[in-house]
């Protein structure tokens, strides 16, 4: 029997049904980029009040496209960890409230392990044992991962996550939102050895991450220090680029250094990567390029996979196997970068 999961941990609202073989069924997902463009990042208040307007609607969609009736599910899944705590309740509530009107267990997912099971849903060989990677736009996590539930943390970062980085840089150069896709895409025209932008941590032991410092010398390639207002820079196109091409090189040299010391020092043959900035085309080709150097195998999850989506949510057949359900007074775990 299938079982539908919900996902509305930041700004997307998504319902899908997966089969229990891990077949996708039908899935919906409602992105918020509009709503949040003119703030130039997601509003809390704001993603929350439009999760309530759309989590029925996508439900809906989901079990519509995939023939399956509420009666026919085996299960309700929902992400409860980590998130927007407004985003996260509009799921969990809705989960809860399927899960009595027809009588179907609730199954809790982790948001950040689920990003990583999407790997596993895109090759049909088990990645498990592995070091994985989620990276995105509140996530910076490394994580040695035994199977798809036990997973052991090994360190994230410690201010900014890379897609955060990305946002924010985008945000300085009005890229517009959201402003990691727009980087990455002025980065191909660009000198990445134009600017010499700090690798913080680069060779730190730990497997600790951090951006902001790199974001500030951004800022100031930008602008003299004393202007706040980003919006009357006018900057010629090419050091657009350039510092585009500079930022980003400087963060997946950060991203791919420490993955691979930790394959290393793990000694797995695999390295799987999830999350919205894996669909970096640098950090791909820089993870494939270590990969086929230091012989382990790469995953990265599929493009359509790398943004928030229920379909990752088939994690929770994992947790079916083991009999582990939440209760209904299941309660949400708020919170964006540190050790989930």
């Amino acid at each position: 029997m299938p079982i539908l999961t919900l996902e509305s941990t930041c700004d997307e609202t998504a319902a899908a049904v997966i089969s229990a073989d891990g077949t996708v069924l039908g899935d919906c997902v409602a992105t918020q980029e509009t709503l949040h463009e003119q703030f130039g990042g997601v509003v809390p208040e704001v993603a929350a009040r439009a999760h309530v307007e759309r989590i029925l609607p996508v439900i809906d969609t989901a079990l519509r496209i995939s023939g399956v009736r509420g009666d026919e599910l085996d299960a309700i899944a929902v992400a409860d960890r980590p998130g927007l705590a407004g985003s996260l309740l509009v799921g969990v509530v809705a989960a809860k409230t399927l899960a009595v009107a027809w009588k179907k267990p609730l199954v809790a997912v982790n948001h950040l392990h689920a990003h990583l099971y999407a790997c596993q849903m895109a090759v049909d060989f088990p990645v498990y044992p592995c070091i994985g990677l989620v990276v995105s736009g509140g996530h910076t996590s490394l994580y040695h991962c035994l199977s798809p539930l036990d997973l052991e943390y090994l360190g994230g970062t410690i201010d900014d996550a890379a897609g955060e980085a990305f946002d924010k840089v985008g945000s300085m150069l009005n890229l517009g939102f959201p402003g990691g896709p727009a980087v990455s895409k002025l980065a191909q025209s660009g000198n990445p050895t134009a600017f010499d932008y700090p690798r913080s941590m680069l060779n730190d032991a730990s497997y600790r991450f951090s951006f902001s410092g790199l974001k500030t010398a951004v800022r100031y390639s930008i602008a003299p220090p004393g202007i706040k207002d980003f919006s009357e820079i006018q900057l010629p196109e090419q050091t657009k680029a350039d510092i585009c091409a500079s930022f980003q090189a400087a963060v997946v040299e950060v991203l791919v250094k420490k993955s691979v010391r930790a394959v290393k020092q793990y000694q797995t043959k695999h390295l799987i990567v999830g999350g919205g900035v894996a669909a970096n085309p640098m950090l791909r080709s820089q993870l494939q390029t270590a990969a086929e150097k230091n012989a382990f195998t790469l995953v990265i999850a599929p493009m359509k996979l790398c943004t928030d989506n229920a379909v990752m949510g088939a994690i929770a057949l994992e947790k079916i196997k083991r009999g582990e359900f939440a209760d209904l007074d299941l309660d949400i775990t708020a919170g964006l970068q540190r050790g989930f």
